[in-house]
């Protein structure tokens, strides 16, 4: 599929099947995996959607979507070298979109040969969508995203809310927005320096973190370059090696 037809697929099915469902959940469509991780009905019939569209348009390619591996692990296992594979976050920020907040996006990551090729973030709330082909740059509705410029210390660094109270040097701490899809555009954008995340799930990151990469920025989890397949303690992404330097050297995950 080219880049627009994957953007347009990823609208569609956000404005069918996840908007008319924000602010009018009933109790019973917003559902507990385990404490603290929630679903709900738009997360999993979005994902169902965008499997079964992109499965069918490219034959052969693994689908792998937020919802499909947490009922089953071992989609995850061959990521890392998979020939052709795509990523799905349906709902990026699921307690937002619960609780009525508009921080919350659709990612969808294309992986090719074990490498992060597309990432396609959608804010539909804040009509924005960020788009980022490895090797072609950037974009924001279709506008180029300036490359980002390194800038001096104190940093400021959007952080997993525990690692927000701790003390760091060079850096200002504060909490995420609580969406991927909305913390990796901010940094894309030059709004913040930093991010730094305890969970490294591929559809949380991918997308993201090849945004962040095509205008010039830095990610490593636990010091080693991040890519499909790849976990760790922490991931810290930043506009430059001195911020995530100093992410890496400052918090303990």
């Amino acid at each position: 599929m080219d880049t627009e037809a994957v953007a347009d697929l990823v609208k569609d099915v956000c404005a069918r099947v996840i908007l008319p469902r924000f602010r009018t959940l009933a109790d019973h469509e917003v559902i507990f995996k385990r404490p603290g991780d929630v679903v709900t009905v738009a997360d999993r019939e979005a994902e169902a959607e965008l499997t079964a569209a992109l499965a069918a348009a490219t034959p052969g390619a693994r689908v792998v979507g937020e919802e499909a591996a947490f009922a089953d692990p071992r989609l995850v296992d061959g990521l890392a070298t998979a020939e052709h594979a795509w990523v799905i976050d349906p709902v990026d920020g699921t307690r937002n979109f619960a609780a009525g907040k508009v921080d919350f996006g659709v990612m969808v990551a294309e992986v090719r040969g074990g490498v992060t090729v597309r990432g396609w973030i959608w804010q539909p709330l804040h009509d924005a969508l960020h788009v980022a082909e490895r090797g072609a740059g950037a974009t924001r509705n279709g506008t180029p995203l300036p490359w980002l410029a390194a800038t001096e210390a104190p940093w400021e660094v959007a952080v997993w809310p525990r690692l927000a109270r701790q003390r760091a040097r060079g850096l200002r701490l504060r909490p995420t927005r609580g969406s991927c899809a909305i913390d990796y555009p901010a940094l894309a954008r030059g709004e913040l320096d930093g991010l730094a995340y305890r969970s490294v799930h591929p559809w949380d990151h991918l997308a993201g973190t090849l945004l962040v990469a095509e205008v010039g920025g830095t990610v490593r989890v636990d010091g080693r370059p991040y890519g499909p397949g790849g976990y760790g303690r922490m991931l810290s992404v930043g506009r430059s090696d001195a911020v995530v330097d100093a992410i890496a050297g400052e918090l303990d995950p």
